[in-house]
């Protein structure tokens, strides 16, 4: 899939709504403790980040704040810098062999690995700033059915986040997620329908498999919210929930990255 498109329409959308907040330090409830303004700046560092990485063939980890930002110090971005750095991530993206090999923090270690994942971060903060304005977000089936493949693909590798998991002592629950639209409004690849199914493994390690199963819980709903849930920023109380629902809870706060 090609996600440059997508990275530069998102882009253009969450300026558009830092420009229509106008006062960037506004909170964004979604993320605890963060404005408009950080939101963007974070956002925007992350853009820069990833340039970083595929420019210089970066073999070892590297934070994101190691990057230079290109502003005072001290200083946040606004939407022009968010834009221009956007720019350069997709000129960059479209100049890179996908396979060349570079870090990630995800399985992959090629560059083929950072369009998708700069397209889900869009998504999610984008949707962070609209639920920051009272606008309700909108992410078309097929988007939300491949943001989760690509949360479920990485979320094994976020050692942050296995770390914590290791620690719920919920070691082979189950929790399965039923995305409720047409199989080809949500399709996923082998042409399963919208489906999967998370194990909780020992020591915090995850699996996942597409398919109809049962699971301790499951959960149904557009596949929309199916992502927003994963990423924290939807309630199960807005899906339909069978089973443990205090598992789904607690799993949900502590996978969330």
């Amino acid at each position: 899939m090609n996600y440059e498109p997508q990275i530069e329409q998102e882009t253009e959308r969450l300026a558009e709504l830092a420009e229509l907040a106008g006062d960037l330090s506004a909170p964004v409830p979604s993320c605890p403790g963060w404005t408009m303004a950080e939101l963007v700046t974070h956002v925007g560092q992350t853009h820069r980040w990833a340039v970083h990485v595929l420019r210089e063939r970066v073999q070892e980890r590297i934070w994101s704040r190691q990057v230079p930002s290109g502003l005072p110090e001290g200083r946040d971005g606004d939407a022009g810098w968010l834009r221009a750095g956007a720019a350069e991530l997709v000129r960059t993206l479209r100049e890179t062999d996908p396979d060349l090999p570079v870090w990630t923090w995800g399985p992959d270690r090629r560059a083929a690995w950072w369009p998708r994942r700069m397209a889900y971060e869009l998504v999610v903060h984008r949707v962070d700033a609209e639920l920051a304005l009272g606008i309700d977000p909108v992410v078309p089936a097929a988007t939300a059915a491949d943001g989760i493949e690509e949360f479920l693909h990485n979320l094994p590798s976020a050692v942050w986040v296995t770390r914590r998991l290791a620690e719920l002592g919920v070691e082979g629950a189950t929790i399965h997620l039923h995305a409720t639209d047409p199989a080809d409004a949500a399709p996923v690849p082998g042409g399963v329908r919208g489906e999967w199914t998370i194990t909780q493994g020992p020591e915090g390690r995850v699996e996942w498999t597409r398919g109809h199963a049962k699971g301790d819980v499951g959960v149904r709903g557009p596949a929309a919210d199916l992502l927003l849930l994963l990423y924290g920023r939807r309630s199960p109380d807005a899906l339909t929930v069978h089973g443990d629902s205090a598992l789904l809870t607690r799993w949900l706060t502590t996978a969330a990255f």
